[in-house]
């Protein structure tokens, strides 16, 4: 049972900050990709930011140079750090891990969501 938990959540002002985790629990060999996406009412899920286990990141041209995802291995948490947040970045925000249960099997798994609001 491997199961990811999103939290950092919340109500902010335009131009503050907020700080997104994820943690995978379970049986879990290693994680692979991690990742979060974002859902606004009516709109198309897409892609935020994205980081592979050697480190190497993606961001969505919307975010790049405002948000910044980690990862703490040890801990198999991703973070997102989202500053000079807009009311466009409001949505529910959901962490998804390409785990890797066995060896040679992974699977994804994806977040239950937790919802950013940002206020002008």
């Amino acid at each position: 049972q491997v199961q990811l938990v999103e939290s950092g959540g919340g109500l902010v002002q335009a131009g503050g900050s907020l700080r997104l985790s994820c943690a995978a629990s379970g049986s879990i060999f290693g994680i692979n990709v991690m990742g979060w996406y974002r859902q606004a009412p009516g709109k198309q899920r897409e892609l935020v930011a994205s980081i592979t286990s050697g480190g190497s990141t993606r961001y969505a041209d919307s975010v790049k140079d405002r948000f910044t995802i980690s990862r703490d291995n040890a801990k198999n948490t991703v973070y997102l750090q989202m500053n000079s947040l807009n009311p466009e970045d409001t949505a529910v925000y959901y962490c998804n891990a390409e785990i890797l249960i066995h060896y040679s099997r992974s699977r994804d798994y994806w977040g239950q969501g937790t919802q950013v609001t940002v206020s002008s």
